[in-house]
């Protein structure tokens, strides 16, 4: 049997694993719990009924949360000319083209979201390889490849936070830092969650969000009454 360290099971204690918990109590469990010595990311996973396998029960989007994700995010732009100059203006940290392209072909990533200006596609499209693999790849479906540059960046920088189911149909997103007030981190959760609901794919059958669980970084994960996050 695996050996179970000290603090996971302090972190356990009183948490009954197999019980679906309101959103309130769950969140004031997953705070209390945070015993960390740095600010603790919150996550949030949602177990959904489709199968990404099958092109039409793809679930992927962006959720804009109402309270931000407590971190700041470095945001790289593909972009020329103009475009180049109102990302630069809009503040992101990295603009480029050809020589951002050659810089990350070469595996040098300095940021965490990418955006590109819809002319840029067919040169950054070399580069799924390169950013696929590490949800990079900018989408126009979560508006990552848009003329809008100035709100792109801005909605990075703000708290948007990308989402996209995995094999197993499962998505999840960090929501927030412990630091945060229950209430921030319940109506951050409760936008992630609607975001989900409303990215819904047309070939979902059944119950389409089937188990919710939040936890911190360091800390137990705690399961939620579904009823409890959506909507209200």
């Amino acid at each position: 049997m695996a050996h179970i360290g000290k603090r996971v099971v302090k972190g356990r204690d009183g948490i009954d694993r197999t019980k679906l918990y309101p959103l309130s109590d769950a969140v004031a469990f997953v705070k209390e719990r945070a015993t960390a010595k740095f600010d603790e990311t919150v996550e949030v996973s949602m177990n959904l009924g489709v199968d990404p396998r099958h092109a039409d029960q793809m679930v992927r989007g962006v959720c804009n949360l109402p309270n931000g994700t407590g971190r700041t995010l470095r945001v790289a732009v593909f972009a020329r000319g103009a475009k180049a100059e109102e990302a630069k203006k809009a503040g992101a940290d990295i603009v480029g083209a050809e020589d951002l392209v050659e810089i990350v072909s070469k595996g040098t990533i300095e940021f965490d979201r990418c955006i590109a200006a819809p002319d840029m596609m067919p040169l950054v499209g070399r580069l799924g390889k390169v950013l696929g693999p590490r949800g990079l790849m900018p989408n126009p479906k979560v508006g990552t490849v848009t003329m809008d540059l100035t709100s792109a960046v801005a909605a990075s920088k703000g708290g948007s936070v990308e989402f996209r189911v995995e094999k197993a149909g499962i998505v999840h997103a960090a929501v927030g830092k412990v630091s945060f007030s229950a209430e921030k981190l319940a109506e951050n959760i409760k936008a992630f969650a609607d975001s989900v609901a409303k990215a819904k794919p047309a070939g979902a059958k059944g119950t389409y969000i089937q188990r919710v669980a939040i936890s911190s970084t360091m800390g137990p994960g705690v399961k939620i009454e579904p009823n409890t996050v959506m909507g209200g």
